[in-house]
């Protein structure tokens, strides 16, 4: 795809991301008092506008079991990150009642982080660890309620190269405290379409995407979360292609902090 496509997709997808958000912020002001009304609205909106960036990008996406998204729920969704697109077709995958997370930072990205803010999807503090774990554990107790899911990237950042970084074991304390099977999503190649620091070139791809099937989690304890969180990156890099697996002998494959965000994108909450 030539520079000027790319950037006239570009264009078409964030005028479409401004209007969709723009029209969804009066219904999501209205619904203020609904945490979990809000919740639905920005989930259907994710389902707009990541399809349509999907489809911007040049990436005709095709994913192995698929029936296990909606089919899970209520269920903690894991996928590995590599490229912003990861966020777009992150919240065009995820069903409905499935609650995103978000670095805090997220809010000073117009339009986007806006509606992440008052969306009720979660928000946490990744440089206060403590803080961290007290939103996490607030949420699973939300989720419990009100049946609702999440989902999450393990990693807590993009990887540079698209190679499986370390995942931190938020996603498993969330585990543990709501009883929800996890789900991993494994996403190849996405790194190749929207390269890290490349805002305006796209390049054409089949994007391949595996739902796995659900892990329980009724038998975790928070004694052994290092073991579980290295099940599910086992689960990832047995799944990954060779040139997206973990170099041998690279960093740890489970970190010790429990905090894992969905990084910045320039466009929810997982939809």
């Amino acid at each position: 795809m030539s520079k000027v496509v790319s950037i006239l997709r570009f264009v078409i997808g964030f005028t479409v991301m401004v209007v969709m958000t723009l029209i969804v912020m009066v219904a999501v002001i209205v619904l203020l008092p609904w945490r979990v009304g809000r919740i639905y609205v920005c989930n259907w909106w994710g389902h707009v506008v990541g399809r349509t960036i999907v489809f911007l990008a040049g990436v005709t996406p095709v994913v192995r079991g698929w029936e296990r998204l909606k089919g899970s729920m209520p269920a903690i969704f894991v996928m590995n990150h590599a490229s912003t697109l990861d966020a777009f077709s992150g919240i065009w995958m995820c069903p409905y009642g499935g609650c995103g997370v978000f670095k805090k930072e997220i809010v000073k990205v117009p339009f986007y982080g806006q509606l992440a803010w008052m969306s009720g999807h979660l928000l946490i503090d990744r440089s206060n660890t403590g803080k961290a774990v007290e939103t996490l554990k607030d949420m699973a107790v939300f989720m419990n309620k009100h049946r609702l899911g999440i989902w999450i990237f393990p990693e807590g950042t993009r990887s540079r190269d698209g190679r499986l970084l370390p995942f931190k074991k938020g996603f498993v304390h969330m585990a543990i405290a709501t009883g929800f099977p996890v789900v991993p999503v494994v996403v190849h190649g996405a790194h190749k379409n929207w390269e890290k620091g490349s805002m305006l070139e796209f390049k054409p791809m089949t994007l391949e995407v595996d739902v796995l099937p659900p892990i329980d989690t009724k038998g975790w304890t928070e004694e052994t979360a290092a073991e579980h969180a290295q099940q599910v990156h086992d689960a990832f890099v047995a799944t990954l292609k060779e040139d997206q697996r973990p170099l041998p002998a690279a960093t740890p494959t489970v970190t010790p902090s429990p905090e894992a965000a969905v990084s910045t994108p320039p466009t929810p909450v997982a939809s």
